[in-house]
């Protein structure tokens, strides 16, 4: 029985300074804990991450012109009042003031709302 007990702490004290080595080894930011409205959280952070880190966004291909996004750009563009008058399926008019003066946008239906017109 003795002799179990032996083996078991003398595992243990080896165990401990292999876990005390691998820190230093991997360069450990330290031991965190977090307290919030779910569950409690605790553990070894190992490894060098930034506290600021988010993985990285997919981009996506961008879908075709949309009358809401050619308005939208008119708008940018400094048309006042600008509303849209045409939609089919390869452009888009869009129609309002500028400086006293009323002015036709004709966006393309392809992505990013490229202008054809403007009068």
């Amino acid at each position: 029985m003795f002799r179990k007990i032996q083996i078991a702490t003398l595992s243990a004290i080896l165990s401990l300074g292999a876990f005390a080595a691998a820190p230093t080894a991997a360069k450990a930011d330290g031991i965190y804990f977090s307290f919030g409205q779910g569950s409690g959280h605790a553990g070894i952070h190992l490894g060098e991450r930034h506290r600021d880190f988010r993985p990285r966004r997919q981009h996506y291909r961008q879908a075709s012109c949309s009358p809401r996004r050619a308005l939208h750009k008119a708008e940018r563009m400094g048309l006042r009042h600008a509303r849209i008058t045409r939609v089919n399926h390869r452009a888009i008019r869009v129609t309002g003031r500028q400086h006293r003066d009323r002015v036709s946008i004709v966006f393309a239906r392809s992505p990013h709302c490229p202008v054809i017109r403007w009068r």
